[in-house]
């Protein structure tokens, strides 16, 4: 029996993992060690560990980091607390791997604390490109502390070798986020609106806006000239969720929610949760915000998504992908023209069977005695 612990510090990152965290979960060779952190232990920030209570997942590790506020400063804190809780957690309890997707900050931490334990990692989504965030530097550096290296493009495994990963330990296997668009049973779109309480006969877009990390204090202005855009299509109703703990978080929140309660068409929540949240973007007239979401998801959903400014930019983009500048105008006649664009969807990114794929490998490494640390630099 070999012990995997899979780390999740966010709502999404959760919704992104689910699938995985059940293959686990149900394989007789391997103990599912789920270590849950950052925002799903936060109020602010809905509390979304109930998510996966509700899901039934044993919990092996509630390890609370997140310091109070977004400042840089506060980012700093809650990096160094995921490094100090993370190896408390994981000199008591040692797994045989540690999965972790993606690029968020606090990752850095928990990545450092078993590498210093000799824990190899198992690294989702590496070799992607996000020019606009401090996203894009985190995302690489833990490919390079990570062994095993899990992609969601071919493209984006090219990427992962180029870093100097050999070719041996990194694997196209799809996204994580199809397989839970395809599998997963979502609910009707009269269900979801009653659920979340959007009116019957009006189109709706869902909304995530998160702060350009990057780009020297320009969340204030960007979620203004969002607001502005929005207050000017008010044929839509607009469902927002709430942005990440990032830098210039909770400006974007403060802004939005004031928005929301000065205006009739627009709820701001703090989490869906992923059924809802899916099903939300499978009827919406179309996505709206600079979230990875809408390039992942929305396309395979067959959602239009008008992604603002540069936050994702470098990423593969589907052609139901309406890219504008930043500004009320350009957001606003890209709102218009999603709004009567086709809807049809698109498979970029694998074809559902991503976790079966990352188990089989994850298996034959370990039961084979297959990893050795002792990583050499693959040159092209």
């Amino acid at each position: 029996m070999k012990k995997i612990a899979v780390v999740t510090a966010t709502r999404a990152e959760y919704g992104i993992l689910t699938p995985l965290i059940k293959a686990i979960n149900d394989d007789d060779e391997l103990e599912l060690e789920l270590i849950v952190t950052g925002t799903h232990l936060s109020e602010k920030h809905g509390n979304t560990i109930k998510f996966i209570r509700n899901d039934g997942f044993p919990i092996a590790h509630e390890l609370p980091i997140l310091e109070d506020g977004n400042t840089p400063y506060d980012i700093s804190v809650t990096m160094a607390n995921a490094l100090l809780r993370t190896a408390e957690c994981l000199r008591d309890d040692r797994p045989d791997m540690m999965v972790i997707l993606g690029d968020r900050t606090e990752m850095l931490g928990i990545a450092a604390a078993a590498m210093n334990e000799r824990i190899p990692i198992a690294h989702l989504h590496g070799g992607e490109v996000t020019e606009g965030a401090v996203d894009d530097c985190v995302r690489h550096a833990l490919s390079k502390m990570s062994y095993l290296h899990f992609t969601s493009t071919e493209v984006y495994r090219r990427r992962v070798i180029q870093l100097g990963e050999d070719p041996e330990r990194v694997f196209f296997v799809g996204a994580l986020s199809t397989e839970n668009i395809l599998k997963a049973p979502l609910f009707s779109e009269s269900e979801i609106r009653s659920e979340i309480g959007i009116p019957e006969n009006m189109p709706y877009s869902v909304v995530t806006f998160h702060p350009v990390t990057l780009e020297a204090d320009s969340a204030r202005q960007q979620t203004l000239e969002l607001c502005r855009a929005m207050e000017e299509c008010s044929e839509n109703y607009y469902l927002i969720t709430m942005a990440n703990a990032d830098a210039g978080g909770d400006m974007v929140n403060k802004l939005l929610g004031e928005f929301a309660d000065s205006h009739g068409n627009v709820k701001l929540v703090s989490s869906l949760g992923m059924k809802r949240y899916l099903s939300a973007v499978k009827y919406c007239s179309f996505v709206l915000g600079n979230s990875s979401s809408g390039i992942i998801e929305a396309p395979v959903l067959g959602a239009p998504t008008v992604n603002i400014g540069d936050r994702q930019k470098g990423r593969l983009m589907a052609d139901t992908i309406i890219n504008c500048e930043p500004d009320s105008g350009s957001i606003a006649e890209a709102i218009h023209t999603a709004e009567t664009a086709e809807h049809h969807s698109t498979l970029m990114y694998g074809d559902g069977s991503t976790s079966e794929k990352i188990i089989a490998v994850i298996k034959d490494v370990l039961m084979n005695d297959k990893v050795d640390l002792k990583k050499k630099f693959y040159d092209i």
